[in-house]
């Protein structure tokens, strides 16, 4: 009996880095009824992000199956559970949790995997965080899905915007919120467990790996910090890290943040650390959160903590702080040297689908965080049980852009017509013990390359 028959549902979820799995896991499970039973199989896209043991355990999603494919055996593996629809094998759901080029290319490619057929999967994509560049090339590589979800109430309406005004349907634009927003809401520095009630006020700056993009400004960064941990030894100041050398996140790190720690003259202060782990988890002994603009300030906004995004290199759309104008979170480091605490705009956060005061204002007009999957889940629900669904259209096809469309598809072994293109790799087979340790070795001389050799050419050539 299919999945959708039952009170179960099967999804299928393809990422293609650490973040982009939690969100995508964390998203099918809010998309499944609430008294549903959920099967979740996640595929991980092999590439230069594919994620580590580590990294997939410090996120703390876990899935019934987990296995590494390339583009081309994710979807093998969808044509032939479809096929299987009337056995358990069916999925009811799949998630493409990947960048706008992989999300077109597996739209084209499922669409001829599923051609004749009557009843499909339901295909859902969308952002992992903050959207704050490449809007329209972001969002038109991923029409096509049945869902487009949006993160906030203002995210849903710049997304229709961009469909509409292109004449492309935008019935697909969903309003939700981040799916990993939540934990306990901030109440002080308070600790019963510790002497006088207290525990140390902790200040965690939270990095990105590709923000900023110069050792000079991550220098300062780190230099200030430190600077801040010095002029207050009564504070925890905490260095929040995405990833350690050699593991790649959403988006590249050349200069990881270790390595000028290990630079400091003289080191770093005794009340200054590094961390790793779940940002969750940081952030439930955190008095003040200090991000460029990571959707990390969102997190900590939802839990009413003090949060910071730095204008000390300027408010600027390559920074991505421009995303937090009129959020009243915008200081610099000169100002927290001086103990000034931002107050947020509450009208800004509730559209950015943050619940700090409370609330977060949903497509409806009103509810809690709670209910800011409610009309997803109903839309999904409502197509998995519909009997048929139409092809899978996305705007972008041989006729509306040729001079593109091509080459977003061969990247990924495909035609433009969504069939694999001749002599590309594994397209009937699966990867043996042999091919899979090459990639892993290739995988790791690009990393190493990415971290160690580019940035040698780089500084040489600037001589």
């Amino acid at each position: 009996m299919p999945a959708s028959a039952t009170n179960s549902l099967r999804v299928a979820v393809l990422a293609d880095s650490d973040t982009r799995w939690k969100w995508g896991a964390l998203t099918a499970k809010r998309l499944a009824p609430e008294d549903a039973d959920i099967r979740l199989d996640g595929f991980l896209l092999r590439g230069r992000a594919t994620p580590t043991a580590r990294q997939l355990q410090e996120v703390g999603v876990r899935a019934d199956s987990l296995r590494e494919v390339t583009g081309l055996e994710f979807l093998r593996a969808m044509k032939e559970t479809t096929e299987k629809d009337t056995g358990e094998d069916a999925y009811d759901v799949i998630v493409l949790s990947l960048v706008g080029g992989g999300v077109q290319a597996m739209l084209h490619g499922l669409r001829r995997s599923w051609a004749g057929r009557a009843k499909r999967p339901v295909v859902v994509t969308g952002y992992v965080g903050v959207v704050y560049e490449k809007l329209a090339d972001g969002l038109l590589l991923r029409h096509g899905a049945d869902l487009v979800l949006a993160n906030s109430r203002q995210d849903a309406d710049r997304f229709r915007a961009v469909y509409e005004g292109v004449g492309a349907d935008a019935s697909s634009v969903t309003e939700v919120a981040l799916p990993f927003l939540g934990g306990r809401p901030y109440a002080g520095n308070q600790d019963p467990s510790a002497e006088q009630g207290r525990r140390p006020y902790t200040v965690v700056f939270a990095v990105q790996p590709s923000v900023p993009d110069n050792l000079r400004d991550r220098t300062y960064l780190l230099n200030r910090l430190v600077q801040h941990a010095t002029l207050h030894p009564d504070r925890e100041v905490l260095l929040k890290l995405r990833s350690k050398p050699g593991e790649h996140t959403t988006h590249i790190e050349e200069l990881p943040y270790q390595k000028l720690v290990q630079r400091l003259p003289g080191g770093a202060p005794a009340n200054f650390r590094l961390v790793y782990g779940n940002m969750g988890e940081v952030l439930d002994t955190t008095d003040l959160l200090v991000t460029i603009s990571s959707t990390a300030a969102l997190e900590s906004l939802h839990r009413r903590i003090p949060t910071v995004v730095l204008t000390d290199l300027g408010i600027r759309e390559t920074l991505g702080n421009h995303h937090f104008v009129g959020s009243g979170c915008l200081a610099s480091w000169d100002q927290l040297d001086a103990g000034y605490e931002p107050a947020p705009d509450p009208e800004w956060v509730a559209r950015q689908g943050v619940a700090a005061g409370g609330t977060s204002r949903t497509e409806s007009g009103g509810g809690s965080y709670a209910t800011a999957f409610d009309a997803a889940r109903t839309r999904v629900a409502k197509l998995v049980a519909a009997p048929e669904l139409p092809p899978l259209a996305p705007y972008y096809t041989p006729v509306t852009a040729p001079g593109y469309l091509p080459g977003i598809l061969a990247r990924h072994h495909l035609g433009p017509d969504g069939a694999p293109l001749p002599g590309a790799p594994a397209a009937d087979r699966r990867a043996g013990p042999v091919r899979q340790i090459v990639r892993r070795a290739a995988r790791g001389a690009y990393r190493h390359g990415v971290q160690r050799v580019a940035p040698v050419i780089r500084r040489m050539g600037e001589l």
